[in-house]
């Protein structure tokens, strides 16, 4: 099979899921896994009151954690925000920034995504970068113009800081749904997506950069998405909560 060179990217968005209990057996269970950490980077993204408790279950593992969110804003008087200089306090080298959820329900625009980019970058954060399509629009034919005008969010904001970014798309009508986009399906957005960053950053970035898939990714369906050409990895939700998440981890194995 051939190869791109990028490095597989695995993540499990635990949402606002689990407690104290679930956090130490599942850490448990993820530490128990084999996995090659040079060929795949596996991140786990608790919520921000069960960070710590994860770093400290998963201390001496190859598995990564991350923040769901970031604020937008620097440490001050934002009530009920972590600022990525916290984060960063807290050894969290990750962050997800505009997820779908986020958008729909807390407000995060373009505007707020573009400055929460630009703010976890300017503190050292890596990001998972989340873009994708509802329904209407798919039906509409409008996918591309959808996550175009999301990625013009993410290239603005970027800078020169691209080694630092993956790129998730998550079409909104497929995430808990069950619905999974078929591997041709998600390819085809996959590669239109890295032919518009060919063509709107540069060649060198779109070769290197991950683009990862999520929406109701499961063991059943992960090593055929896996395969396609433009995949890089997952970003998972409710599987990431239960063993499953093993298989879907796995599935790095199938582009080898």
């Amino acid at each position: 099979m051939e190869t791109s060179g990028r490095k597989i990217f695995i993540g499990g968005n635990w949402k606002s899921n689990g407690d104290r209990k679930f956090v130490k057996d599942h850490s448990s269970y993820l530490k128990s896994l084999n996995f090659d950490s040079s060929k795949c980077d596996v991140v786990v993204c608790p919520t921000f009151i069960h960070l710590e408790s994860a770093l400290n279950e998963l201390n001496g593992s190859n598995i990564l954690v991350s923040a769901q969110n970031v604020s937008m804003n620097d440490n001050g008087a934002f009530t009920g925000e972590i600022s990525a200089k916290q984060l960063k306090d807290f050894n969290i080298h990750w962050t997800l920034i505009g997820h779908s959820e986020r958008r729909q329900f807390f407000g995060d625009n373009e505007d707020v995504i573009g400055k929460k980019i630009k703010i976890a970058l300017l503190n050292g954060l890596n990001i998972i970068a989340c873009i994708g399509e509802k329904l209407e629009e798919r039906n509409e034919g409008k996918t591309l113009e959808v996550c175009v005008n999301q990625m013009k969010t993410i290239v603005d904001s970027v800078g020169s800081n691209w080694d630092k970014v993956v790129i998730a798309y998550e079409p909104v009508w497929a995430i808990g749904t069950g619905k999974t986009a078929t591997p041709e399906m998600a390819q085809e957005v996959h590669q239109q997506l890295r032919n518009w960053v060919k063509e709107n950053v540069n060649e060198e970035v779109a070769s290197k950069i991950r683009i990862i898939y999520g929406g109701s990714v499961t063991e059943g369906n992960c090593n055929t998405l896996i395969k396609e050409k433009d995949i890089d990895g997952f970003l998972v939700g409710g599987a990431s909560l239960k063993s499953d998440f093993a298989k879907i981890i796995a599935s790095y194995e199938q582009k080898l």
